[in-house]
């Protein structure tokens, strides 16, 4: 089992490395976070598990330390046994490509969860909640101190206001009458405001938002 010192070892060649590049036979894949790559062009979200966010802290024997950057660590570390290959299994809310990628065959999500460098996502599939059971008996990495689930670390470090993210300028807001999604030059576009917290969101294309719940607005 890992000890703190070598987290905390690990945490610092994370912050002092660039970002990770490996090569594949199609070209670059580069780890983003814990859970995220961008492969062949593309941002490509891992399916099935949820990893701390880079900068997230977690807790160990009464010490802080930087698990987003350890998880994205671990992920460098992953990507290594080989070329990635992802399928695609869904597409998110933001569009992004939602995959099961593998390095010299190795399932990355698989890899994540057992190491404890991320959570199994079981709101979305419980592919790999066993995996977790086991690394969390084991204490290994994210149990082995506490930590604040990435999932709610995001809804408290979102602002109820953000910027757009780059070509991703439509709008996902819930009211009264449920979701309803607006573009740019509508009406009521200038004064909508997203929270993420409440499950309001950005997207990129109306189909990505109508596939989300939301409706478009009338004007």
């Amino acid at each position: 089992m890992l000890t703190f010192r070598s987290l905390l070892v690990l945490v610092a060649l994370s912050l002092a490395a660039p970002v990770a590049v490996a090569l594949t036979r199609e070209g670059a894949v580069r780890v983003i976070d814990g859970d995220t790559l961008e492969w062949q062009g593309q941002r490509v979200r891992l399916f099935g598990i949820d990893a701390p966010e880079r900068g997230q802290g977690c807790d160990r024997a009464g010490q802080s330390w930087d698990c987003g950057a350890w998880s994205a660590t671990m992920l460098t570390r992953a990507i290594a046994n080989g070329p990635v290959t992802c399928t695609r299994e869904d597409t998110d809310r933001y569009g992004r490509m939602v995959a099961t990628c593998r390095a010299g065959g190795v399932d990355l999500s698989r890899a994540q969860v057992q190491t404890g460098a991320a959570q199994a996502y079981a709101r979305y599939s419980d592919r790999y909640t066993g995996d977790e059971a086991v690394a969390k008996a084991a204490g290994h990495g994210l149990w082995a101190g506490r930590m604040t689930t990435p999932e709610v670390h995001r809804r408290r470090a979102a602002p109820a206001t953000q910027t757009a993210p780059a070509g991703c300028d439509i709008k996902g807001n819930i009211g009264a009458s449920g979701g309803i999604y607006h573009r740019p030059g509508q009406r009521d576009y200038a004064a909508t405001r997203i929270d993420p917290g409440k499950g309001e969101a950005w997207f990129c294309r109306e189909e990505d938002a109508r596939a989300a719940g939301f409706r478009p607005a009338r004007r």
